[in-house]
């Protein structure tokens, strides 16, 4: 029975520790769903699987581009459903496992995402509009253009408002109208890790003095002396920023530090409104309880159903013949 396995949650919740487990007690292969995990020479800051842990498992579409390389959520869409077959193919369970919201919805809900290819002259001229002017203004003008839009991004975004202005540039049309929803043509678990939101600040906050201590400061070192601008989208990630402007004297450690720590804690609630604990989809289970148990038993009983329906499926066809 073919189906899918998704691990959703916050950043620093034990996504990709579950997603190891699971796949190990089922069958399963991991497909990463993490937005910057596909980046080459970045390891520490995106918390990224180790070899260790990569040897237990198969993991896909981890290291997949180089830093500077462009990358679209249709891509990585096309990409990973391809590796979802593969899987099927061996009869083994895929996993995907991650904190992007796009990535994750664009699988499971099947987005038809419009095949617009970027234009590098728009890009620049909305990126130096920004610094001119600031995202706000950018952020206001898709929210004229497209309110629904506008509405499922965050202002602070650069990345996607462009990406939203660029598509309606090149189209006419209002991306919103362009991203229809198919669905999948097999069954999906949804399981979602959460904490209570201070001992969530904690395990990021932990995290963050823990690549610290892993050589996070080298690696964004090594990027910058490869030639890799902070202008790039991969380093204007979650702590790779940070990171860049203290080693260009613009703050110390500390301060670079705790800003990451503080960022990290905004991340997290705009992850909350892409996977909400009100979705009746997501199956939510609190770290600080022994969740394991419960979710093997979980993902156990739904696995055993999709083979039963199968099964009666299969039946029913024979009784009609």
């Amino acid at each position: 029975m073919k189906c899918l396995i998704a691990v959703v949650g916050p950043t620093a919740v034990g996504k990709s520790a579950l997603g190891i487990s699971i796949a190990q007690k089922f069958k399963g292969e991991i497909v990463n769903a993490d937005s910057r995990q596909i980046y080459k020479y970045m390891d520490i800051g995106t918390a990224k699987p180790g070899r260790v842990e990569r040897g237990t498992v198969p993991h896909h579409l981890l290291d997949i581009i180089e830093p500077d390389q462009s990358y679209s959520l249709s891509l990585y869409q096309k990409s990973a459903m391809e590796v979802i077959a593969s899987v099927h193919k061996q009869d083994k369970l895929p996993v995907i496992v991650g904190g992007s919201g796009q990535y994750v919805w664009a699988v499971i809900e099947g987005w038809q995402i419009p095949r617009v290819e970027p234009d590098p002259d728009f890009r620049r001229l909305m990126y130096s509009k920004a610094q001119n002017s600031g995202t706000g203004q950018l952020y206001d003008e898709l929210a004229s253009l497209d309110p629904l839009s506008a509405s499922k991004i965050s202002p602070n975004n650069l990345r996607r408002i462009v990406r939203a202005l660029e598509i309606y540039h090149k189209t006419g049309l209002k991306p919103s109208l362009l991203q229809a929803k198919n669905g999948l043509p097999f069954p999906v678990l949804i399981i979602g890790l959460t904490a209570e939101r201070n001992r969530l600040y904690s395990l990021i906050n932990q995290r963050t003095d823990n690549m610290i201590e892993q050589g996070f400061i080298q690696e964004v070192k090594e990027l910058l002396s490869m030639g890799y601008s902070v202008d790039l989208p991969s380093l204007s990630s979650l702590g790779y920023r940070q990171m860049a402007t203290y080693l260009n004297g613009g703050a110390d450690l500390a301060e670079a530090v705790q800003t990451i720590k503080y960022e990290t804690h905004r991340f997290v609630r705009g992850q909350y409104a892409w996977f909400r604990l009100n979705d009746s989809r997501i199956k939510w289970f609190d770290t600080a309880d022994e969740v394991n148990e419960k979710i093997n038993y979980t993902i156990d009983s739904f696995l055993k159903l999709q083979t039963h329906l199968a099964g009666y499926r299969v039946s029913d066809l024979k009784l009609g013949e």
